[in-house]
């Protein structure tokens, strides 16, 4: 018997070479891309849609109508990350996939076809998650991306401050975080922070004072300080006094207010940090766990020369399901036209119900943080940030194979 493994097929050497060029071209060639594959292969047209930065609209690439991402079939492959085939009217299909680049959601592929069999979704699949890698890898380097993902003119300090968040949403099999923040196109100085390393997750919140290019300056020092203390080894008390240190050393007249988090993937062992920031919300089953990560207040980042005593970092546990929310005080105070504030009882409450329903955490933000924009009628008066950390490790097995509880 033979161990020769099969020839590639047509489509399979097809996405070869794609992947081969994909490297150095840019994400406005991905329509082209696209439409290359699906009609050399038979299969029909395609339409590569990418979500605007607010995650209201999916914008076609090479032009053409936006779809609003809720009340559409595309914003239900969307929201949901699943393929969606319907009838197009005319006898023929319409397949919608999601493109996803890990766990961060880039938008969506349509495709129109008049039949598609298994080999045809499978390769369509395939190139779906060609193409967000393709986007994904070059959107750094290309401003082709920032243009067919923005509907409105962006301010200075939200273009410096946005060019050092990472992406939205990371993820693991045992844990994802995710994070949203508006306004948009007007960033003044809030800012977070995820990375994956060794078995754990680093995350944080920033908000520096003001509204205004100094305090995304102020933002964006206290990122690259984290980072920087991170990469070099840096215990999380280490990782605060550096980031005090670097305010007091270049912005002494500004200070930021952050909670620092580092989560043991594996054991569920929550280290954390709070400086002048109100501490974490802990969810667990379908209720807040009052006060849990609450502790004596600190003062914020830049300041602590002032309180004359060392940064405290503490220690929890987690348990399978649990989920972590970080958020900046422009969430809970925002108010809407009668002046009420949205208040964090209601914060809470919308992610319970919205989790206990089954929505993947970043639709759970994408809806909360448009609920906070509907409530100030789109005009926040101040940032509003929330991040949201799900643990869920795999339950463990017991030595005669059986789960352990």
């Amino acid at each position: 018997m033979s161990n020769r493994p099969p020839p590639l097929g047509e489509g399979e050497e097809l996405l070869e070479q794609l992947l081969a060029s994909g490297r150095t071209l840019d994400p406005a060639d991905v329509p082209a891309i696209a439409e290359r594959f699906t009609r050399t292969l038979g299969i029909g047209d395609s339409t590569v849609y990418l979500a605007d930065i607010q995650q209201n609209r999916l914008l076609p690439v090479s032009g053409g109508t936006a779809v609003p991402i809720d009340g559409s079939l595309a914003g239900w492959c969307y929201r949901t990350g699943s393929l969606r085939v319907t009838e197009d009217g005319g006898g023929g299909l319409q397949a919608w996939f999601p493109l996803v680049d890990g766990a961060e959601r880039l938008g969506v592929l349509l495709v129109g076809a008049r039949q598609l069999d298994g080999t045809g979704l499978r390769r369509c699949r395939l190139l779906a998650g060609l193409l967000a890698t393709i986007i994904a890898s070059r959107r750094h380097t290309s401003d082709s991306y920032a243009r067919n993902t923005r509907a409105d003119t962006m301010t200075l300090p939200a273009e410096m401050l946005r060019a050092f968040l990472p992406a939205r949403t990371l993820a693991t099999p045992q844990v994802v975080s995710t994070a949203v923040l508006e306004p948009a196109y007007d960033l003044g100085g809030d800012a977070f922070e995820h990375a994956l390393a060794g078995g754990v997750l680093h995350a944080a919140v920033l908000d520096a004072m003001g509204h205004d290019l100094a305090s995304g300056l102020t933002a964006a020092v206290a990122l690259a300080a984290c980072r920087n203390a991170r990469r070099n080894g840096a215990d999380l008390p280490e990782l605060v006094r550096g980031i005090d240190q670097a305010l007091t050393d270049w912005f002494p007249d500004r200070f930021a207010t952050g909670v620092f988090l580092r989560l043991d993937i594996a054991t569920g062992t929550l280290h954390w940090s709070t400086c002048g920031h109100p501490p974490p919300l802990l969810i667990r089953g379908e209720q807040v766990v009052a006060d849990a990560l609450a502790r004596a207040p600190e003062p914020p980042l830049g300041l602590a020369d002032l309180a004359g005593a060392p940064r405290t970092t503490h220690t929890a546990s987690l348990l399978p399901g649990d989920r972590l929310l970080m958020y900046t005080d422009g969430v809970v105070e925002a108010k809407g036209t009668a002046h009420e504030m949205f208040g964090l009882d209601r914060f809470a409450e919308f992610v319970i119900r919205a989790t206990a329903a089954g929505e993947p955490a970043p639709e759970v933000l994408r809806r909360l943080i448009h609920a906070l924009l509907a409530n100030q009628d789109s005009q926040l008066t101040d940032d509003a940030t929330i991040m949201m950390i799900e643990w869920q490790p795999p339950p463990l097995r017991r030595p005669g194979g059986g789960i352990q509880p």
